[in-house]
């Protein structure tokens, strides 16, 4: 008897619990009549873009290659770690605006003098130019490969950095930073589907959090670097991070579901061998002809339609997946992500901390203020990497959202004080407390976005929906910087740290109430939850599964009874029932 995952992938559903019951009769002449019954095919019981969700994931069930955890676990820490060598170099180009800032304020160069308002755009040019690069983000990663796509957007950094240590005008600085940021668009899709593919789900939550851990590692640096270097110096050191990034690239492979998809599947096996620990493709064979046979699906699903599709049936056809809910609802929980997590004050903090820490009266020199920060910024981060694994992300999540307005509303509170008695001097409050904001919101809401923004989406739509979801978020990290000075004209800067007070609150009742635990859940799970088959304990982590469990996977893919599945989620062949 075939599995109900066969079945399944076959187009063929199964009863396999009446099959049983049937078989165990003590009646010889039903099981005779059962037995010579013909079984009708069912439509299969899953849409196409949650089949293709499958790949990202390796069965429970499925063997093990035969090398040690920690060896089976190398190869797709080292991968994953060329490519944060990209996002660290991107992530200099964010911190490098902060250190510049300063500098061009005070009129030291006077070709590059600027006016608020013009500080304000270079501030923040970057961000908004990001949703250009994200608009071909995604077809470029399908196009190219994710590993090609990745090595290629290390050149426009390189003419950045070189551009930025030589430029006397203006609008050449503006340009430099618009070009890091079209290029950060780029990166967006080849970096955050190719962690999904190369992991397996228990180390997936972990290895996708050290993306932002990378960015803000090259934040970091700059900040370190200002500390005892002018700016100009600074740009030319920053590019030998994106030649070493290309490098340590061209060392890995890339991304087997890829491969696969463009019928490589040679070179797919040997990348999955590669990435479950240097092994033989014969010990990762299972895996691999699961890989195949779900990436081959949704082509004989295609083949199952009568007749010619016209090009508006075809537009329409390759639309679809982006009217379900499981891109809608998945979109509107990243989206809602990002925007608490620029509007929540760590954005415009980092963006301006010099002139903040100086405008609070801070104990120390700004720029070493400002050093801290980054400081504090990468050990949360790095306790969110670590974390995360065993807490979930909802937990960190709602403990980074209180804690942040917590500590701008002390802050806030603080400024205000004294501004109405000038003899207060506690100059370490607005210090400790934006430190901690920045510990806190790096912890949790900070990263929230870009830890699910690899998990949550369909196979079939993540290239896409990636590069969208992140342009929405760099839009936000605009519109927070940008306004900063407005807010700050408008409402003064402890107004400006209330509002934030009132977003990361909002945001509290609102993750609470409809964010997913996604960690120790496979892919399949998680997509399967947006269709809105809810699973019981849905807001908590999934432990580790036993070995029952794990047993159990192979008849119900992780959702319960077949037959259960089978009559609440039939759909037809072509995706027309919407989730």
């Amino acid at each position: 008897m075939k599995s109900s995952r066969e079945n399944i992938v076959h187009g063929e559903v199964v009863d396999e619990a009446a099959s049983e019951d049937h078989g165990g009769t003590d009646n010889p002449a039903l099981a005779v009549e059962i037995a010579n019954e013909p079984v009708m095919p069912k439509k299969p019981e899953f849409s196409e873009e949650e089949l293709r969700s499958m790949v990202a994931d390796k069965p429970a069930d499925l063997p093990q290659p035969p090398v040690s955890k920690l060896r089976r676990a190398a190869p797709q820490v080292l991968a994953t770690m060329a490519k944060n060598l990209l996002l660290l170099a991107y992530g200099m180009t964010i911190g490098f605006p902060t250190i510049v800032i300063p500098t061009l304020q005070n009129g030291e160069e006077p070709n590059l003098q600027l006016t608020p308002e013009q500080i304000s755009w270079f501030s923040s040019i970057n961000l908004i130019c990001v949703p250009i690069g994200g608009l071909l983000s995604g077809a470029l990663t399908n196009f190219m490969g994710r590993k090609k796509a990745m090595m290629l957007v290390n050149l426009p950094i390189l003419v950045a950095w070189i551009m930025l240590r030589y430029t006397q005008s203006i609008p050449l600085l503006y340009f430099s930073l618009a070009l890091t940021g079209f290029t950060g668009g780029l990166l967006e899709a080849p970096v955050l589907t190719y962690v999904a593919e190369i992991t397996t789900p228990e180390m997936r939550g972990m290895l996708a959090s050290t993306s932002s851990m990378s960015i803000i590692a090259g934040t970091f640096i700059q900040f370190v670097l200002a500390t005892v270097l002018p700016w100009r110096d600074i740009a030319a050191y920053n590019i030998i991070a994106p030649v070493i990034a290309f490098c340590c690239l061209f060392l890995v492979p890339d991304s087997p579901y890829w491969l696969a998809t463009k019928g490589r599947d040679a070179e797919a096996h040997k990348s999955l061998a590669w990435l479950r620990g240097w092994v033989t493709p014969a010990d990762v064979q299972e895996e691999f002809d699961y890989l195949l046979e779900t990436v081959k699906t949704p082509k004989i699903m295609g083949s199952l339609s009568n007749g010619q599709m016209t090009k508006m049936e075809v537009f329409k056809n390759n639309l679809k997946p982006y009217t379900r809910a499981t891109f809608i609802k998945p979109f509107i929980l990243v989206s809602a992500a990002f925007f608490f997590g620029h509007f929540s004050g760590m954005t415009t903090l980092q963006t301006y901390s010099v002139s903040i820490f100086e405008q609070l009266g801070a104990p120390i020199d700004p720029f070493l203020a400002t050093m801290l920060l980054g400081l504090v910024q990468l050990t949360g981060t790095l306790l969110c990497v670590i974390a995360v694994h065993w807490s979930g992300k909802r937990p960190l999540t709602l403990i980074s959202t209180v804690g942040a307005a917590i500590c701008f509303g002390v802050t806030a509170t603080y400024d205000i004080v004294r501004r109405h008695d000038p003899t207060v001097t506690a100059s370490w409050v607005p210090l400790t407390f934006l430190l901690s904001s920045a510990f806190l919101t790096h912890m949790g809401i900070r990263l929230l976005p870009w830890i699910l923004i690899g998990e949550v989406f369909p196979a079939d739509v993540r290239g896409m929906a990636s590069g969208a979801a992140s342009s929405v978020g760099y839009i936000f990290g605009f519109l927070a910087n940008k306004t900063h000075f407005s807010l700050v004209s408008a409402v003064t800067l402890a107004g400006t740290f209330y509002i934030y007070v009132g977003v990361s609150l909002t945001a509290t009742v609102l993750f609470y109430i409809f964010m997913p635990e996604t960690e120790g859940r496979t892919l399949l799970e998680v997509t399967r939850h947006f269709a809105g088959h809810k699973a019981p304990g849905w807001k908590r982590r999934i432990p580790k599964k036993s070995k029952q469990d794990s047993e159990s996977m192979e008849r119900t893919d992780g959702f319960g009874d077949v037959s259960q599945v089978n009559q609440d989620n039939i759909k037809s062949v072509n995706g027309d029932t919407h989730l």
